[in-house]
């Protein structure tokens, strides 16, 4: 039996791609190895697809004063060598890293040990450690990359089964991510009186602090919104929306690209290496969305892309986005 252990996290976006792609290994033993920071004892701990799960405390490297780097590297060090024996132990066939600082000890020991390790690069700009493992990767996995094996990105099936071309705008969802991004908040409050007059629907994702200052918000100018914070619904929101306005993370961007909603970006500022700015850049150059820097951000300018041609734009991401990333590589695991 093929034996896969899939490691990385921290955030959702790394995460997703897991979900993803666990989903089509049926008759594979998986195994996960992530970090007990960030996300992933939320997003797998209780998950029964996997035969075990094993969080090590770890933290990143990059950004860290000597002492924090010292103590990562000893951390990282340490999760090395339990990583090696997890991979012994479970007579693991290969290695799948989604990145991240969770991703290191077991991409480091697959190397070790000789298992391959397959990646899957997310963003436009690469991460701290997957530029580092690039070279010894057997399959480096990249829907950015010319030379990737793979050029669809993972992503459930349900978001590009809702696609629709869209040929006027009469909802707008507006993502900031499950914690929410106060300029996006700030701009859905700024358009709504006017959004109203035209009679279009706002879906609003204001992070899961902002929820009730935001419905109030909403109130007070006498509008009906559906808004939250973290949802499962997100396939369903994105199916209504005729144009989004969000953050560019790479789970986020492939999602509306794959539902076929034309959109705005507005990259997070604070991204490491400005991933977010570059991934809604590989879109806007194909000419299939828009960008905005929090600072170039004009209500006018909003207004002036909701009077363009949607059904092109539309059209276009249905004609661009390819299916069945997760599948694809779920079958490329089961290979090995």
């Amino acid at each position: 039996m093929t034996s896969i252990v899939m490691t990385g996290g921290g955030t959702g976006g790394h995460l997703a791609i897991i979900k993803a792609v666990k989903e089509h290994l049926k008759d594979e033993r998986l195994i996960y190895v992530g970090s007990t920071k960030g996300q992933d004892r939320q997003w797998f701990e209780n998950d029964d697809d996997f035969k075990e799960r094993y969080f090590f405390k770890t933290q990143g490297v990059v950004n860290q004063g000597f002492i924090g780097k010292v103590k990562s590297l000893f951390l990282l060090a340490k999760a090395t060598v339990q990583s090696i024996k997890i991979l012994h132990s479970h007579k693991a066939t290969v290695v799948f890293c989604v990145g991240g600082f969770s991703a290191a000890p077991m991409a480091f020991a697959a190397k070790l040990t000789g298992i391959p390790l397959v990646i899957h690069e997310q963003n436009a700009a690469l991460g701290s450690l997957n530029r580092v493992l690039k070279p010894y990767a057997a399959e480096f996995i990249s829907s950015y990359l010319d030379e990737s094996p793979i050029k669809a990105y993972p992503i459930k099936e349900v978001f590009f089964d809702n696609a629709r071309v869209r040929t006027a705008v009469k909802t707008i969802i507006f993502l900031g991510g499950s914690q929410g991004a106060r300029v996006i908040n700030n701009l859905a409050l700024q358009m709504a009186p006017k959004l109203k007059e035209k009679g279009i629907n706002i879906i609003h994702q204001a992070g899961a602090k902002n929820i009730e200052e935001v419905k109030k918000e909403y109130a007070s100018l006498g509008i009906e919104a559906e808004v939250f914070g973290f949802t499962e619904k997100l396939a369903e929101y994105m199916h209504k929306a005729d144009f989004a306005i969000a953050r560019s993370g790479a789970s986020t961007l492939w999602e509306l690209s794959a539902s076929a909603v034309p959109a705005l970006y507005i990259p997070y500022p604070y991204a490491a290496k400005d991933h977010q700015y570059y991934n809604a850049l590989f879109l806007v150059e194909k000419n299939l969305a828009w960008l905005m820097r929090e600072e170039e951000i004009a209500v006018s300018k909003v207004w002036s892309i909701l009077d363009e041609d949607m059904e092109e734009i539309s059209q276009g991401l249905i004609d661009t986005v390819e299916k069945e990333g997760s599948l694809k590589i779920a079958q490329l695991l089961s290979s090995y």
